[in-house]
């Protein structure tokens, strides 16, 4: 994530208090390579195989469509070779059309995610890692689950039974780029549709030689004669900056320039219950079970994605379902009223959900989206009791109490820019700032708690086993919010104490801390790295026997390949530099010894 903090880990330093108030997305460390670093395009790799390309983006292109016997059946899988369990491909078949009442005519653009089968393995393995490493932890790969980005065209045809054209095209992918693959469906299915297979057979050998989605390099990729370019955002980008390069927009060679791969209009997506934007962060932030209610799948799997971004660059750790149906096979999991609701979003359009969710503590009723010159009219959250179809008016239905106060001057703000008719985008960013410098707010206390907890630097020894973290102790966080609270970067007023150890219990604080807890063990362990490597290893052996010194060398060597696997945020050359000190000992040994540790290190 973008909240870092390096410096912090590698020597625990006096708080201070701060003489001036500053914004906290100006705050946050941006530690990282340097765009020049990074280089301005990908090279394609020669290492990789037919398809691997292709693999790195999608997992396989699907085209579903309607059979009057069989319901929705997967028509083509392409590439031919990729594999769908059948429980897969029964997913994909419910989640690529809209419910029937959605009365969606025309195209129709919306995602869906759905469970992997338990038993399928990445086909790339780690070769990838790197491109994962250097993603903001929201842009990250999805393990356990797929996204399906669908066009979904539906168009009378009395040549039909049925009396109406219906067809999807999806794409499956580990990858959130919403947007992006949004952009890509605009291009491929509308040529797909008319020209059929041979335009789907073109595109995915035109994916096939794209470079890698790798964080921080802008990207020329080339499909069906037109040119996208685009940049993937890194961990290290100043959050709420766009780095991609303005002046590739001259570039005669490009037709698309896409300055977000994953960010929906959160102004336009927030529209409908626009006057509860706070309080939707703190449902999210906490993990509440939520159900965004939506007229068509569209607005549902767009109104979803906003809510689980609001809390950037924080994670939303819980499941989320952008769209979700009566066929899910999660459906009886979560809609159960034996047990309390999950700590899940799910977005729906099936009036039977009205019903059968109607114990779920947060439900959002949304309209339609078509933004009009007023500003919607109801502001009180509305009692549960009162949502009996969905039908019922747009709003929020929940008896919560947010902790925090209303912030007036973020609601004032947005209504003016809707009675001067102010740009959607720039109703977007001011929205997407506001909510970003809240979550930082939130999260930069728990960050220099955190940082405290590691060892200091000078207690790292090269002949020892790497000092432990301290434990995370939450009353010890909580003593430090008197002087180092959010009340240093935000105005605003309320219970933040309350909020902190209702979030401390949820899975958003838990995927969190996992990830740091992570992060600052390899950083001890880099440290302990470069310790040894400024160690004069030759005269530490002299002291030693030689079933020692092989023993010494052994163990050298697997935390030699545990760095390399592990990819440790080690000093530029360190691992070189031991490596070369490990050969100069192994040379000093007797020949028969030598054979034995010149065999590779435990994987």
């Amino acid at each position: 994530m973008a909240v870092r903090g390096s410096d912090d880990l590698e020597e625990r330093m006096e708080e201070e208090e701060p003489e001036l108030r500053v914004s906290p997305a100006e705050e946050m460390p941006a530690d990282g390579p340097a765009e020049d670093d990074i280089g301005p395009e990908t090279e394609p790799d020669p290492l990789l195989l037919p398809w691997d390309r292709f693999s790195a983006w999608l997992h396989c292109i699907c085209v579903v469509g309607f059979d009057l016997e069989l319901g929705q059946a997967v028509e083509v899988i392409y590439p031919h070779h990729s594999k769908l369990s059948e429980k897969e491909k029964t997913s994909i078949c419910y989640l690529s059309f809209p419910d029937s009442n959605s009365g969606c005519l025309g195209d129709t653009q919306f995602c869906f995610r759905f469970r992997q089968a338990a038993s399928r393995k990445s086909s790339l393995g780690c070769f990838l890692d790197h491109v994962d490493r250097d993603a903001p932890v929201c842009l990250k790969k999805d393990q356990g689950h797929f996204y399906g980005y669908v066009y979904f065209r539906q168009v009378r045809d009395k040549s039909l039974k049925r009396g109406y054209f219906q067809k999807s095209l999806v794409l499956i992918s580990k990858l959130p780029y919403v947007t992006f693959f949004h952009s890509l469906l605009k291009l491929i299915a509308p040529e797909y549709f008319e020209k059929q297979e041979p335009c789907l057979e073109a595109a995915c050998n035109d994916i096939d030689r794209w470079p890698t989605p790798c964080p921080g390099k802008i990207l020329t990729l080339p499909i069906m004669g037109v040119v996208m370019k685009l940049r993937i955002p890194t961990c290290y980008d100043k959050p709420g900056t766009s780095q991609l390069i303005q002046s590739i927009t001259s570039d005669s060679l490009v037709s698309i320039v896409l300055p977000t791969v994953h960010e929906v209009d959160l102004f336009r997506c927030f529209y409908p219950v626009f006057f509860h934007i706070q309080m939707l962060w703190e449902l999210v932030l906490l993990g509440e079970a939520l159900v965004v209610m939506a007229p068509s799948p569209a607005e549902s799997s767009d109104t979803v994605l906003a809510l689980v971004s609001c809390i950037a660059p924080l994670r939303y750790c819980s499941d989320f379902r952008p769209y979700f149906t009566i066929h899910d096979s999660e459906f009886k999991e979560y809609t159960t009223r034996t047990q309390a609701p999950p700590s899940v979003i799910l977005g729906v359009t099936n009036p039977f959900f009205a019903k059968t969710l109607q114990h779920w503590p947060h439900i959002i009723r949304i309209g339609d989206m078509k933004q009009t010159g007023e500003m919607a009219k109801q502001m009180k959250v509305k009692k549960l009791k009162n949502l009996k179809t969905l039908d019922s008016k747009p709003g929020v239905y929940s008896a919560y109490k947010p902790f925090l106060n209303k912030d007036e001057e973020i609601l004032k703000q947005l209504q003016k820019g809707v009675q001067q008719k102010r740009p959607s985008a720039a109703q977007n960013a001011i929205l997407r700032r506001y909510f970003l410098e809240l979550t930082q707010s939130f999260i930069i206390p728990l960050e220099r708690y955190v940082a405290s907890l590691m060892p200091l630097q000078k207690s790292i020894a090269p002949w020892k086993s790497p000092p432990q973290l301290k434990p995370f102790v939450q009353e010890e966080f909580m003593k430090t919010l008197e002087k180092a609270g959010p009340q240093l970067t935000s105005r605003l007023k309320g219970d933040w104490i309350g909020l902190y150890r209702q979030f401390l219990k949820s899975p958003n604080f838990d995927g969190w801390f996992r990830n740091r807890r992570k992060e600052m063990m390899q950083k001890l362990e880099a440290l302990h790295l470069e310790a040894l490597c400024d160690e004069n290893l030759q005269q530490r052996v002299q002291k030693h026997t030689e079933v020692e010194t092989v023993d010494l060398v052994l163990k050298l060597k697997d935390k030699l390949a545990q760095a390399e696997r592990e990819q440790l945020p080690v000093r530029a050359g360190t691992l070189a530099k031991l490596q070369a000190h490990i050969d100069s000992v192994i040379l000093s040994l007797p020949e028969d010894l030598r054979g034995i540790l010149h065999k590779p290190a435990s994987p």
